[in-house]
């Protein structure tokens, strides 16, 4: 287990939200409807909500993208895609106002690293990864990044509609010009107790109410 601690190097995109409406007090559930991907094998992720409504949790047992020594051609490239079931409360709507996802690098000197993500409801076209780069090798420490959604962008799902939430990740390493016939280098997100987890923060909006 990487201690996640150590001193995060943190990656982020536009500025910072807030929440229109309070959350519901009702509890909410998520349920997985498919998940699919090399960096998410069955049974490797898992999802929970938290207490107060504000966020849901994604947490990976076997997420790591590699190049070097031990690996295989096809290890420098995982991605995971998840598509998940809200059930909130009725009369409430969110949206995904930001994402931190975090992880441990480790890069010879000339390999590279990025991290990608993007979240959709069904029927919305699918738009495309915001890349986040990794320091350069070398590197050896914890890393976070996160997307924040102005306020002006935020898409919420359909009032009275259930809409699948499909959310995708993908992590990279490139060799560049480092000795791979000697070092290994590789990114994770995985974590073998559920410390360490990518976060999803909601925005909330109650609905009008139907006449």
């Amino acid at each position: 287990m990487h201690n996640i601690g150590r001193g995060l190097i943190f990656l982020s995109l536009l500025g910072a939200t807030a929440y229109a409406d309070p959350p519901p007090t009702d509890k909410i559930v998520i349920d997985v409807i498919t998940v699919n991907g090399s960096g998410c094998p069955a049974g490797t992720a898992a999802v929970a909500v938290s207490a107060d409504n504000t966020a849901f949790t994604i947490s990976y047992s076997a997420y790591t993208a590699q190049v070097g020594v031990g690996t295989r051609p096809t290890d420098f490239r995982k991605n995971c895609n998840l598509n998940l079931v809200l059930h909130v409360p009725q009369g409430f709507s969110y949206a995904i106002s930001s994402a931190n996802y975090r992880g441990f690098a480790s890069l010879a000197a000339g390999a590279s690293a990025v991290q990608r993500a993007n979240y959709f409801f069904q029927g919305q076209s699918t738009t495309g990864l915001i890349q986040h780069a990794l320091p350069p090798g070398p590197f050896a420490d914890d890393w976070q990044s996160t997307d924040n959604t102005e306020i002006s962008d935020l898409v919420y799902s359909p009032c009275g509609e259930q809409r699948n939430l499909n959310i995708n990740t993908e992590l990279n390493v490139s060799a560049g010009t480092s000795d791979t016939a000697h070092t290994t280098s590789f990114v994770t997100m995985d974590s073998a107790d559920g410390a360490i987890a990518t976060t999803y923060h909601f925005d909330w909006l109650t609905c009008p109410a139907a006449h």
